[in-house]
């Protein structure tokens, strides 16, 4: 068998999608798994649609994620520029080539130039519909000799080319996803090649560059799958050997509806800002339609590389769980050592205002203790400012019933009293203070067990429940827990 070599090829029509992300992935996946290689092109023909920094978008995307292609177009000294041998890979570089392409499909009768004005198929669309049939090309030029043609194009005549197509023949092609399938001729139009600005269309782009980069398996979502017909018809037109074909479901949300900005976040971009690693994402997002033998949900990229097979691919749409996606990147989270996390969380709080660059320079390890503290509850960085705001603050918000269970008491004055008097005889909180502190309190007052920690931990954080008193201590600092004490007894 020869290599094995896949391709992802998005249009630079707006920053990458999610489901752009996991074909991506799965693409890499088959690729690594089999020694095989992967390239990034870049199907740029529809140039109205075209969004500036959409390919520096969708690069930067694929190596945050870790998603690491071998050919195709990269990012150098803040320039694209391609790489391999098979280029160019940016499409909007090979009108020529595709030029070559349609004049020899036009010359062996496999497609042909078509004069039809917009109003005109506007109506033929219309009046099918009224008709109850299935709109598409009424083939009114399919017959135009080809001289004859070419002297309509010479004289200035605006025109498209379209594949021509048999009738009622039977196109059969084997799906590594979904299995057999059978499609007539009939029910499929005949779909324009290239378009009267002279850029080809998708569909004879991607066959061209698809056979002269040596694609082997075309890995790509079910949208496309009605329109696979056609390419294998081109392939056989050519003369060439038609790739292995798989079409991945579509990813959904919770209504079962394609995922879409319509329904919140769907951009790499708006889970990279909102907090997700690129562990969690990945992770998570393979898991969106396709399961390893064993059913194991927290998976590395080498872990899913050893066991990826477009056999474990689902037929039907994966519904996108954010709850789910919460818990894995939650894990990755916690997983990760205190120093990476702190480094991606820090500049959610410089945000936030809690801090700025400076105090980052100067407290290293304070921040690093920070994190820890509260990293076990957290689903995405982006949390933490809300995790860490009442260490912060200068006046705490106190939950009511809290205070009144825990603080409203004789007991509660005490021990505010007995903390501020040994806070009195300090500098500052060192870590290993803190860890004796409450000793020191039971020992000055007599009280213990949850009659010591919890009017401390409410008078200190605001709820009776929360993170390690140790590291509150030591993060609130000797004048904020003196603070807090004094606003406790003045209440």
């Amino acid at each position: 068998m020869s290599e094995i070599r896949v391709r992802f090829a998005p249009s630079p029509t707006g920053y990458l999608h999610i489901g752009g992300l996991r074909t991506a992935l799965y693409n890499y996946l088959f690729a690594k798994r089999n020694g095989g290689k992967f390239v990034l092109r870049i199907e740029d023909t529809d140039q109205t649609r075209f969004v500036e920094g959409a390919i520096e978008n969708l690069i930067h995307s694929l190596e945050w994620a870790g998603i690491k292609y071998d050919e195709g177009v990269f990012i150098e000294d803040g320039h694209i520029v391609e790489r391999g041998e098979y280029g160019p890979y940016v499409q909007s570089k090979r009108l020529p080539i595709y030029r070559k392409y349609v004049d020899e499909l036009l010359e062996k009768g496999h497609a042909y130039y078509c004069f039809c004005s917009k109003d005109r198929l506007e109506a033929v669309r219309e009046e099918q519909k009224i008709k109850g049939m299935v709109p598409k090309y009424d083939g009114f030029c399919r017959n135009i000799p080809l001289e004859d043609a070419r002297k309509r194009v010479a004289a200035g005549e605006e025109h498209v080319v379209r594949l021509k197509l048999p009738y009622n023949r039977d196109i059969h092609f084997h799906d590594l996803v979904r299995g057999d399938i059978t499609i007539n001729t009939n029910d499929i139009d005949d779909q324009v090649l290239l378009k009267s600005d002279g850029y080809p269309t998708y569909h004879m782009a991607v066959v061209v560059d698809d056979q002269l980069m040596g694609i082997t398996h075309i890995v790509r979502g079910e949208e496309w799958l009605p329109s696979t017909p056609k390419h294998i018809y081109l392939y056989e037109a050519f003369g060439w050997e038609k790739p292995t074909y798989v079409h991945l479901p579509t990813v959904l949300n919770k209504e079962r509806k394609k995922l879409s900005k319509r329904h919140g976040d769907v951009s790499v971009d708006d889970f990279r800002t909102k907090g997700y690693l690129p562990e969690g994402l990945v992770n998570y997002l393979a898991l969106v339609g396709w399961s390893p033998e064993d059913n194991e949900e927290i998976l590395s990229m080498e872990d899913m590389v050893e066991r990826f097979s477009f056999e474990r691919v689902s037929k039907t749409g994966g519904i996108f769980d954010k709850d789910k996606l919460d818990w894995v990147n939650g894990h990755y989270i916690r997983s990760k050592s205190v120093e990476e996390i702190s480094a991606l969380s820090v500049p959610y709080l410089v945000e936030a205002g809690f801090i700025d660059d400076v105090f980052v320079n100067e407290n290293e390890e304070w921040l690093n203790i920070l994190i820890d503290t509260v990293r076990e509850g957290m689903s995405t960085l982006s949390e933490l400012p809300e995790k860490v705001d009442f260490i912060f603050k200068d006046k705490l918000q106190i939950e009511e019933e809290a205070y009144a269970e825990h603080l409203e008491n004789e007991n509660a004055k005490v021990l505010m009293q007995a903390i501020k008097a040994e806070l009195e005889k300090i500098d500052m909180i060192d870590m290993e203070y803190a860890k004796g502190f409450m000793k020191l309190i039971q020992g000055a007052t007599g009280i213990k067990g949850k009659n010591l920690f919890m009017p401390v931990r409410v008078a200190l954080t605001g709820s009776a429940h929360g993170p390690e008193l140790v590291n509150v201590l030591y993060l609130l600092g000797k004048d904020r827990i003196i603070s807090r004490a004094d606003a406790i007894l003045n209440r």
